[in-house]
């Protein structure tokens, strides 16, 4: 599932061909893509309205429209959104399209058809519950010290849970563990306040480096253009099984934690 760096790529790439464009038409194949209002109502309110701005909350797509009403897109698992002319053939996993005014569409292809596109007055129905964002300034250690005081979850599922911290999947939290020498089956109350402080920077700093190298295509994430990312070839540990860390070249181990496969160093990561 596409994760912060790469929804925040995919934002980035698709500000400037979308934003002051008018929506003319959608089609739609599968009504289930749709999760809020339904189809007939999001054709009704979405047509006529312009794109103001696009922009990221969690691995949530926010486009704000001119109606003063918000689409949000989740791409889920094979969720893939771009930009295309009109006269170009559609891909058979493309089940919604937005006609824009200047003979493009916005095509969400969907493989797996896990996406959804929602429409909302109030951005707190789909939003609402979710957890703070780990690079705005407002996420400091004491903010991460606050959230993780009294929690005795292990910390892989709990970096994993959308309503404590924004954004981090799978990839992510096992390469902000091993930056931080924390072993994924820590429980969250064991840290110590330098163990915190070397966790909330190890976040921010593969959250970035994520956006940097445009996000990870390990599995069906391409970027808008179809392009691949380049996160994956800057892992350190994720799906590296047997291979030599790259710190003390003991093996990269595997194991499952929360239904996840994760990846570690059991001598880096005690």
């Amino acid at each position: 599932m596409p994760e912060l760096p790469e929804v925040e790529t995919v934002v980035q790439a698709l500000r400037q061909p979308l934003i002051g464009r008018t929506i003319t038409r959608v089609r739609n194949d599968w009504p289930r893509h749709v999760g809020t209002p339904g189809l007939d109502a999001l054709r009704a309110r979405i047509q006529g309205c312009t794109v103001q701005a696009i922009n990221r909350r969690a691995k949530y797509l926010v486009f704000s429209l001119t109606n003063g009403e918000t689409l949000i897109a989740h791409l889920k698992m094979s969720g893939h959104l771009a930009v295309v002319d009109a006269s170009q053939p559609a891909d058979k996993h493309v089940h919604t399209v937005f006609e824009l005014d200047n003979g493009r569409e916005l095509r969400f292809r969907d493989i797996r058809k896990f996406g959804r596109v929602y429409l909302v007055q109030d951005q707190a129905e789909i939003l609402g519950k979710l957890g703070p964002e780990p690079l705005e300034p407002t996420f400091t250690p004491q903010l991460l010290t606050e959230r993780l005081n009294g929690r005795t979850r292990i910390l892989k599922p709990l970096l994993l849970d959308q309503q404590f911290i924004a954004g981090v999947g799978n990839i992510y939290a096992d390469e902000s563990l091993f930056y931080a020498k924390l072993h994924p089956t820590r429980r969250a109350d064991s840290l110590s306040k330098n163990e915190i402080v070397a966790l909330h920077n190890a976040i921010q700093k593969v959250l970035k480096m994520g956006i940097e190298r445009e996000g990870a295509s390990i599995e069906l994430y391409v970027k808008p253009d179809g392009s691949k990312g380049d996160m994956q070839n800057a892992v350190a540990v994720f799906r590296r099984t047997g291979e030599p860390c790259y710190e003390c070249g003991r093996p990269i181990e595997r194991t499952v934690l929360g239904g996840r496969s994760t990846h570690f160093c059991s001598n880096c990561q005690k």
